[in-house]
């Protein structure tokens, strides 16, 4: 059987066109795994192990672009030995990867390091836009996505715990972190909560 993996690091990435390439490629849609908001450098990802435990001998696993699979050249290249002594295929673009042809191991052996350095590139340029005062203002000045008022409310549903926080954020049209800091920026504002009269503060 055909699996796909598609991967994004960061929300103004598209997993659409990754999604589209590996259905072109015959994957069918319930076998395409993916991983939003990770970094290639780290290979613990749900959506890739999930798809590593998943694939058995004689599947084909397919991944639209190297970089999408990982930015750890030594790592890539420990599991794609995995990968084939499990006796299972690896494609990446429309490329097959043949472990037995030297010009094949060489050519994904390249991508695997120039995928790696493509992200030490990319690191390097957001440290150096980092290093600039503007920039630094800019994301400094970020302000919450809630006003006082709903932070207010949402805190308020929490306390009330007829709500979960999954529940909250969904009426809010959020996630359940962001449910959480509204919830406390509120407490920083109104300040600690008052000890229940005629019991003791610990």
């Amino acid at each position: 059987m055909d699996f796909g993996y598609s991967r994004v690091s960061t929300v103004g990435q598209d997993l659409e066109l990754q999604r589209e390439f590996l259905l072109s490629e015959g994957v069918p849609d319930d076998r395409i795994f993916f991983d939003h908001g990770f970094t290639g450098k780290n290979l613990e990802r749900a959506g890739l192990q999930t798809v590593l435990a998943v694939v058995r001998e004689g599947d084909k696993l397919i991944v639209p672009k190297m970089d999408r699979f990982a930015r750890n050249a030594e790592e890539t290249l420990r599991v794609l030995r995995e990968l084939t002594d499990r006796g299972v295929t690896f494609q990446f673009n429309r490329t097959v990867y043949d472990p037995g042809d030297p010009f094949s191991k060489l050519f994904l052996t390249f991508l695997a390091a120039l995928a790696e350095a493509e992200g030490g590139w990319i690191s390097l340029r957001t440290q150096e836009a980092m290093a600039k005062p503007s920039v630094r203002a800019k994301l400094k000045g970020r302000q919450p996505s809630f006003t006082p008022k709903q932070d207010a409310a949402i805190a308020r549903h929490l306390d009330e715990g007829v709500f979960s926080a999954a529940e909250i954020a969904v009426m809010f049209k959020t996630s359940r972190a962001t449910v959480y800091r509204a919830a406390a920026r509120h407490q920083q504002r109104i300040g600690p909560a008052a000890p229940t009269p005629g019991r003791p503060v610990l």
